[in-house]
């Protein structure tokens, strides 16, 4: 039996949002234990709101949510109640999930995608 969790993410475009309290997009991943994608979908929220996304966290039983930055007074609801909250993280969705699914992923990270050189030696 494998046992799953789910994680959160806020999104702006294919980016983690830059604030829990104004993203209007997330994206929810159910992964395996051993780090398998499960599931995967994107849910559009009517409205930026706060108390929504913590709301979605607990019907959805999320076990993580990454985000940029988020009141304190959501954090430690959030992690009152026993939901893992890796804050203050910059960067894309993708480096954030396989960051976790590494489990390397901290609050404060800054993901930085390495750099592609063209033939014509430009960065990309």
């Amino acid at each position: 039996m494998t046992v799953e969790q789910k994680i959160l993410i806020t999104l702006y475009g294919d980016q983690v949002a830059p604030r829990f309290d104004l993203a209007t997009e997330v994206q929810i991943l159910q992964l395996a234990d051993d780090g398998r994608l499960m599931e995967e979908k994107t849910v559009v929220l009517p409205r930026a709101s706060a108390e929504q996304l913590c709301h979605l966290v607990l019907v959805e039983k999320i076990r993580a949510v990454i985000c940029g930055g988020i009141e304190d007074e959501y954090y430690k609801y959030l992690t009152w109640k026993n939901v893992r909250v890796f804050d203050s993280v910059i960067g894309s969705c993708k480096a954030a999930v396989k960051r976790f699914r590494s489990e390397t992923l901290r609050s404060g990270d800054i993901l930085r995608e390495p750099l592609v050189r063209g033939k014509n030696g430009t960065e990309s």
